[in-house]
């Protein structure tokens, strides 16, 4: 395709747009090498070379978030000399191990509009969980690139925003597959699936966060992965085929379109791209460096020791934790003021040594092949709150480790957006509250959360 006289954007791959005026001026999230999370993501789908092309002629690079499928190392490698834009995280980690790899790097203001050309300007809105909404005006429509993200008080900002515009189109992450852990067992060895990866009739969810934001069109977007490790290819069983997207997205308002869309922002045609789905047979986990029948040698349980303790509000919620290792057990105690809770990870050492050496634990827990015990009052089999929050986002990504540091990183957030923030944290706290007394799937919960969606919609 000539794209000299086209502005407008394309959608393809996972979660990478690619925005044009006459010219490629943006891409976002470049996943191209076909493996993630200690290569258990695969690509579903190829990236044409057209497209190929045009990531690679493009003078800007936003990145969401730290997720190996958001930010490909080895493509990053071929992008020096373009500017990197970053959403502005608390920690700035991203930033700062780019920079020091030589990277032009420019971290946008939160909720201010950026000019990249004469008609694509962008705007982003970060959150506490350290990932990010992009917001890019291409002609005078709005593309609501929401990713991975989740409403954590930045939907107010986000709402008004897409008001001031006659067209807008959503792109979100929608059910096509199990996400964060899922790969749950109880103490007898049984599978325990999360009421999170049930399919459920995922039109219908998208049609709500449609009429949530207040788009006019939908394009399913960041969904496009599957699990190619023998030892993750379990969760293939629970992903959503693209007919499935449809059940249930009934409004007639709206317009729900195929993934992988080119659309013109000089008159509204879109057109499918169609790439070619692709067939991956199952990778023994040794081709990536994992050999499940190793174990850890005393620098290893150091390492290990030293890493969780040094996450000072685990203490609070966390008893132990358990590394079942090459058929072996370490037990990390947390804390001997009676038993709260534990986890028991079962896991091959070289990724596990590679998730604590790097500060990526939840690379480990995403890719799925982790087999995860829960012990003790546990509100859902999730790593939430307790665990992951604290872990993966506050001090991996947000650097603040202890508890004065956390303090101090939600006083950031908070001071962005102080009611939307509060309201969202009681909103939170609230229905954990309730789950755990009335349970997660009851009609206690669902009625009067159903109640609240449809007022919040509203």
């Amino acid at each position: 395709m000539d794209y000299g006289n086209f502005v407008g954007f394309e959608t393809i791959g996972n979660a990478t747009l690619i925005a044009y005026d006459n010219k490629p001026i943006l891409v976002t999230d470049p996943w191209l090498t076909g493996h993630a999370f200690f290569g258990s993501f695969g690509n579903s789908h190829e990236i044409p070379e057209a497209q190929r092309k045009s990531i690679f002629e493009s003078p800007f690079v936003w990145l969401s978030h730290g997720h190996p499928d958001h930010i490909d190392a080895l493509v990053l490698e071929k992008l020096h000399g373009k500017q990197i834009l970053l959403p502005d995280h608390v920690g700035n980690r991203i930033r700062d191990e780019l920079v020091e790899q030589g990277f032009r790097v420019q971290v946008l203001k939160n909720s201010e509009w950026v000019g990249l050309s004469e008609r694509v300007r962008v705007l982003c809105l970060s959150d506490y969980f350290q990932d990010a909404v992009l917001l890019i005006d291409i002609n005078g429509r709005l593309v609501i690139n929401i990713n991975d993200a989740a409403d954590r008080a930045w939907g107010g900002t986000l709402k008004k925003i897409v008001r001031k515009y006659d067209k807008s189109y959503l792109l979100k992450f929608f059910g096509t597959g199990v996400g964060d852990m899922a790969n749950f067992f109880d103490e007898f060895g049984k599978r325990v699936v999360p009421p999170s990866v049930k399919k459920k009739p995922l039109g219908r969810q998208i049609q709500f966060y449609t009429q949530l934001y207040g788009a006019t069109d939908t394009i399913p977007f960041s969904s496009f992965h599957t699990y190619q490790r023998t030892d993750s290819c379990w969760a293939n069983e629970y992903r959503s085929t693209i007919d499935e997207l449809y059940d249930g997205f009934t409004d007639t308002k709206y317009k729900l379109h195929k993934p992988f869309a080119r659309v013109n922002c000089s008159n509204d045609d879109l057109e499918n791209i169609c790439p070619q789905q692709l067939e991956r047979a199952p990778l023994d986990p040794i081709e990536f460096g994992d050999d499940w029948s190793q174990q850890l040698d005393s620098n290893d349980n150091k390492k290990i020791s030293r890493y969780f303790h040094a996450i000072e509000s685990l203490v609070d919620h966390i008893s132990f934790i358990n590394f079942v290792v090459g058929g072996k057990t370490t037990t990390i105690e947390l804390s001997k003021k009676g038993f709260k809770r534990g986890i028991t990870f079962e896991t091959p050492r070289a990724s596990l040594i590679n998730a604590i050496e790097n500060e990526v634990f939840d690379d480990l827990l995403i890719g799925n092949f982790t087999k995860t015990i829960l012990h003790g009052d546990w509100d859902l089999p999730s790593l939430h709150p307790y665990f992951t929050p604290y872990v993966a986002r506050y001090s991996d990504n947000g650097r603040a480790k202890s508890k004065k540091e956390v303090a101090a990183y939600f006083e950031i957030y908070k001071a962005r957006a102080p009611l939307a923030f509060m309201l969202h944290r009681f909103e939170r706290e609230s229905e954990r509250r309730i789950r755990k007394v009335v349970g997660a799937n009851t009609a206690a919960l669902q009625i009067p959360k159903k109640l609240y969606l449809f007022l919040k919609r509203a």
